[in-house]
């Protein structure tokens, strides 16, 4: 089977910018990450790209620096949609009075469904099946 790989690469793109606005706390970059019918689950289903960057706030806004790292991207393309399941490795670590906290380290899978629109690809669902996680939650916080 032939690869679209201009496709590949703009899904891997999509995935690559969520995790640097992340890291950068740079909330409304998720706008050209996620379509505003997003679907996502979190530890709970959310509705709405509103939502979904609202949870993300939740945990990433008051925590110190992080580092999502991704990788062995696996990706099933079909018309304008795709599915993709990637490898992620997430570090936390806490910020002013949580700094002394043990840092939060989840690794799993990011198991998304893409589709194609006039502006690219954009994450229509996403869930993060998280398979190890290690340290103090706790770092979490919104802002």
């Amino acid at each position: 089977m032939a690869c679209d790989c201009t496709d590949r690469q703009a899904i891997i793109d999509i995935l690559n910018t969520y995790a640097a606005c992340l890291d950068a706390r740079n909330w409304s970059g998720l706008n050209n990450v996620f379509h505003p019918d997003a679907t996502a689950d979190y530890g709970g289903p959310l509705t709405g790209r509103t939502a979904v960057v609202d949870t993300i706030r939740s945990f990433l806004g008051g925590c110190g620096p992080s580092q999502h790292l991704l990788g062995n991207h696996q990706i099933s393309i079909d018309g304008n949609q795709a599915e993709s399941s990637t490898k992620a490795r997430v570090l936390h670590v806490g910020a002013a009075e949580r700094a002394s906290l043990t840092p939060y380290e989840a690794v799993g899978t990011y198991r998304d469904r893409h589709i194609r629109t006039p502006e690219g690809w954009r994450i229509i669902h996403r869930h993060f099946d998280v398979q190890i996680s290690l340290g103090d939650m706790n770092v979490l916080q919104p802002a």
